[in-house]
């Protein structure tokens, strides 16, 4: 694999079992690179133990006088020079490549199991540990696989030396042979130490990155409430720990390197001492003496690539258990193999088993929950994003440290999965992927716009039925399009080839909305599922939309989230969900007339009337509510406008 040759067609289906098995898999996929680089780094290091040879006989040749054996040392010493330059420029050109061909292959591996899991990813794992893994980590991956190929043929020559020193002068060549291994391994001892140090280091820093991170995207609010100062405050003391964990990490590899420059110049000391006691007794010569100690001081050459593995596994290890708590992630459901299948259509009605919530096939079906936060999971779940139960606490038990173990999950066990939601009497979780997202769209009820034109924005994939154009006018954007229109004067005015910035913070909450929600219906999926589509409008533009929306999706299933009469008198169908289940299910002014738990959350009753309707209710034996059901969006304010018609007459 070369460079030129990245991105991977396929960067295939790693082993996730555990960290090492990870950096393992990696190692087998890349065995060419990695036996090409061994190979050069095999032919660079022999051509530098091959130097104290040459030296030892152009010291003896010019002791003997011999005029004759200097040329060739010297001949020899130029061969050895190319043969050193040439291994050592193919070496670090077949590493380089294995580190970005290894790191591009991780690289790939995270975008795919985030493009597959979506908006549940960050549900599962902290945003800052995802920035991490796909940044940090994937560059200490890379240098472990890097390595690994020099570290092999440094220990390859290494026992090449010690033989050969052990044939050529048996005294001193067993002393070098028996103190290398000890050198070598001196260290193993200090690297569980060091290792927690560096993990405690990469957790704190996680920990700034994900702080960082939520500071920026918090940036307008925190100034609206003057909170810079407090956030800043708290990244300050985050950098600092992270620093103090640095510096604590920092002094045990410097003791490590430290044992790796005292230990061979004891060595060296020590085969000066006893050699020169030899050439004083006439056991060796001089130029014997010379080649030993040269071939024993570029010892030390090969030796630091010990040094390097081991650090370079203490801080891959780590980050490749990250990578696999990311990559071990799946959608819930999903068979493995099922990536490969072919796109599968599905159409028909939308039904949760688990709330019993129907949306019929082509009609706009509006969901009425009590609960934001339940309102959010329904919609994630109609979607395929999340496959655990809720905790006792509303919780999603599927948020976890990436293993698979949810938060909410009792005494560290698994969380239960639920039934998939069936489109077209078909599980939508064991669906491919691809056909999955594209029958069922969600948009979220804080939908992100990426910087960019707008034309960009609108450029996703689509049926082809609905228009740009359509699809600005159902949701309403003329304002935002004469905005834009305004803003660009160097397009010649165009709305569509104006930019937007990151998030669109240049826009209002509102139009926003509207273009996040044009972007939405231009895609036309079989279902749309919108998550409070109109929250950020105001009431007249809301009717508006409503309808621009109803009559653009005419044909289509939509499933509206909202407690909007504007919207609810619109759809075909609503359905009230309490405590996890559908209680009632009708027209708007069906439900409003019947049903006092859903005149609670629509028509913003107070307790007292809510109390009183459901009297009513039992008197008159209407309604299917039962029970004193309480909600939090009780408030104490006028009954709120029911339809569509009354906004008219008002305007």
């Amino acid at each position: 694999m070369q460079i030129r040759d990245l991105p991977y067609a396929d960067p295939g289906e790693p082993d996730v079992r555990s960290g090492p098995r990870f950096l393992l898999w990696l190692g087998r996929n890349q065995l060419a690179g990695q036996f090409k680089a061994a190979g050069w780094g095999l032919l660079h290091q022999l051509g530098v133990a091959g130097l104290p040879l040459v030296v030892g006989l152009a010291v003896q040749a010019v002791v003997d006088r011999s005029g004759g054996r200097l040329a060739l040392a010297g001949g020899l010493l130029a061969l050895l020079g190319v043969v050193i330059a040439v291994g050592d420029a193919m070496l670090h050109r077949t590493a380089v490549t294995n580190w970005i061909t290894a790191a591009a292959r991780v690289q790939q591996l995270l975008a795919r199991r985030t493009a597959e899991l979506g908006a549940a990813l960050t549900k599962r794992v902290a945003a800052g540990e995802v920035v991490a893994v796909s940044t940090g980590d994937v560059e200490k991956i890379g240098w472990f696989v890097e390595a690994l190929s020099r570290f092999a043929a440094a220990a390859v020559a290494l026992v090449v030396i010690c033989v050969g020193l052990v044939l050529y002068l048996p005294p001193l060549g067993t002393l070098v042979a028996v103190a290398v291994p000890l050198l070598a391994l001196a260290v193993l001892p200090l690297l569980p130490r060091a290792t927690g140090r560096a993990d405690v280091q990469r957790e704190k820093a996680g920990k700034a990155t994900e702080l960082a991170s939520d500071t920026v995207a918090g940036l307008r609010v925190l100034r609206g409430i003057g909170g810079e100062e407090l956030f800043l405050d708290r990244y300050r003391r985050a950098s600092q720990e992270v620093r103090r964990a640095a510096v604590h990490s920092a002094r045990m590899w410097s003791l490590i390197s430290a044992i790796q420059v005292m230990l061979p110049g004891i060595l060296l000391i020590s085969l000066v001492w006893y050699g020169a006691g030899l050439v004083r007794d006439g056991r060796i010569e001089v130029g014997q003496l010379v080649t030993v100690f040269s071939a024993a001081t570029l010892l030390l050459f090969p030796l630091r690539h010990f040094e390097e593995i081991a650090m370079a596994y203490s801080f891959s290890r780590p980050s490749a258990v990250r990578a696999v708590r990311v990559l071990g992630l799946r959608r819930g459901g999903v068979p493995e193999g099922v990536r490969d299948a072919g796109t599968v259509g599905a159409e028909g009605d939308l039904y949760d088993p688990v709330t019993g919530l129907m949306a019929g096939s082509g009609l706009f079906t509006a969901v009425v929950c009590g609960d934001p936060d339940e309102a959010g999971r329904l919609a994630e779940r109609l979607g395929g994003h999340a496959a655990a139960e809720p905790d006792a606490e509303g919780r999603d038990a599927a948020k976890g440290d990436g293993d698979g173990k949810g938060d909410g999950a009792p005494d560290g066990e698994a969380a239960s999965p639920l039934p998939s939601v069936l489109l077209g009497g078909v599980a939508l979780d064991d669906l491919p992927l691809e056909a999955a997202r594209a029958a069922v769209l969600v948009q979220d009820k804080d939908p992100v716009l990426l910087s960019g034109t707008l034309d960009e924005l609108l450029d996703v994939p689509r049926s082809g039925r609905v228009t740009a154009e359509q699809a600005l006018t159902a949701a309403q954007c003329g304002d935002v399009l004469d905005a834009l229109a305004r803003s660009s004067a160097g397009n010649d005015g165009d709305p569509l080839r104006a930019r937007i910035t990151e998030r669109g913070r240049s826009l209002s909450g509102g139009q926003r909305q509207r273009l996040a929600l044009a972007r939405s219906l231009v895609t036309d999926p079989e279902v749309l599922v919108l998550d409070e589509p109109t929250s950020a409008v105001d009431s007249h533009t809301e009717a508006r939309v409503a309808a621009g929306v109803k009559h653009l999706r005419t044909g289509r299933t939509t499933v509206a989230f909202a407690s909007s009469p504007l919207l609810l008198d619109l759809a075909d169908r609503v359905a009230l969900v309490h405590g996890g289940t559908v209680v009632a299910a009708g027209t708007h002014r069906e439900l409003l007339r019947t049903e006092p738990r859903y005149r609670a959350v629509v028509a913003r009753e107070t307790e007292a009337e809510t109390d009183a309707g459901r009297a009513t209710a039992r008197a008159t034996g209407s309604g299917t509510g039962t029970g004193t059901a309480e909600h939090p969006a009780r408030i104490a304010a006028p009954a709120a406008v029911r339809t569509i018609e009354e906004v008219e007459e008002r305007a």
